[in-house]
Formats: structure tokens, C-alpha cells, sequence
């Protein structure tokens, strides 16, 4: 079946079942990959460790949210 079709399909389904689809297909794309997540926590550990030798220094949030609220 194409996306087409299965479009066509879903449109005639009550409300509810549209919104069970619609939570069904969000679902699968939300998966954890786990790939993903080692490479961030190593990311993390690198940066709390650069931060803490002095190699890099922190931000406050306020002057970073500032800097977008400015443009």
C-alpha cells in the first residue's frame, strides 16, 4: 500500500483512531539509539572535564538566552 493510500485510509477513521495512529507512528520515530547516546554522554564527560581543568568556562543562562532575546 502507498503512503497515498494509507493517508486516504487514516482520513476515514474516527478521531480517536487517528489520534492512536498518530501516536502509534510518533512512537517508532522516538526510538533511543543508543549509539547516539554513548557518543552524548562522552560529549558530556569531556566537556565537565574540560570545564573543571579551566579549559573552558561556563555561561550563565541569562546572558545566553539574552543574546537571542537581543536579535
Amino acid at each position: 500500500m502507498s503512503t497515498e493510500e494509507l493517508l486516504l485510509q487514516a482520513k476515514l477513521l474516527p478521531p480517536a483512531e487517528k489520534v492512536d495512529l498518530i501516536e502509534a507512528l510518533m512512537n517508532q520515530l522516538d526510538r533511543v539509539d543508543q549509539g547516539i547516546e554513548r557518543e552524548w554522554a562522552a560529549e558530556a564527560r569531556d566537556r565537565l572535564s574540560a570545564y573543571r581543568e579551566g579549559k573552558i568556562r561556563a555561561i550563565p543562562l541569562e546572558q545566553v538566552l539574552e543574546k537571542y532575546r537581543a536579535r
